[in-house]
């Protein structure tokens, strides 16, 4: 699945797309495998693009009850940071292979970039991204929603990240939702989180393709992991 790189980054980076739904387990293989040979100096970092089919991912954090539709879709467990979260058509897989290790070891500063890389991402389409203190992943201000019963504006999830470390090389990594089925994250509570929904680039109204997000992911890449 990962033997033959779209292009190659000016950091050395692969990058990889996978036309069609990746089964998840086997996209888990393959990143450990990617990640072994990452650890022993027998291949280079790689950035993964794909989609799954419908699935429920359980990070290290996941409480049973956060699981509102056991039976819906079938659920993993990923044993990344984090909790519930969704995957499906639709929806930009980005898994990331990095040598966290040559990046200066400090995972704080390297989810940083990670967030960094998706509001950079999200800013190309003139959709201004946010991170929350308490609330993992990033998130959009809805103005066009009723105000809270606080009277706060809403804010809605638009991307989810969660990651692992072997070795100190990372895998998994995060999502974006482009034009996913929504009603399908009512199966969870995403990322534990009751208060909030979740969004999209074209429920925000913007007629984004996958490939338009994957130029952009690959364009802003460099500049958001520069000091990661």
């Amino acid at each position: 699945m990962l033997n033959s790189p779209v292009s190659t980054g000016q950091n050395g980076v692969e990058w990889h797309h996978s036309a069609g739904l990746v089964d998840y387990r086997e996209a888990v293989a393959a990143m450990e495998d990617r990640v072994a040979r990452i650890s022993a100096g027998e291949a280079r970092e790689a950035i993964w693009l794909l989609e799954h089919p419908p699935l429920y991912t359980a990070g290290t954090s996941a409480r049973a009850a956060d699981l509102v539709e056991p039976d819906r879709f079938p659920v993993f467990e990923a044993r990344r940071g984090g909790q519930y979260t969704y995957h499906g058509p639709g929806q930009r897989v980005a898994y990331v292979m990095l040598d966290v290790g040559r990046r200066g070891r400090d995972v704080r500063r390297f989810v940083a970039a990670l967030e960094s890389w998706v509001i950079a991402t999200l800013a190309e389409f003139n959709v201004t991204g946010e991170i929350r203190a308490g609330r993992v992943g990033v998130w959009v201000t809805r103005p066009d929603k009723p105000l809270t019963a606080a009277g706060c504006p809403q804010e809605d999830k638009i991307a989810a990240i969660g990651i692992r470390l072997r070795k100190w090389v990372s895998f998994h990594g995060l999502s974006i939702n482009v034009d996913p089925d929504l009603d399908h994250f009512t199966g969870i509570v995403p990322c534990g989180i009751y208060e909030h929904g979740v969004t999209s680039l074209v429920d925000l109204g913007l007629p984004v393709s996958m490939a338009d997000l994957d130029t952009a992911l690959m364009r802003s890449f460099d500049t958001a992991f520069a000091e990661a």
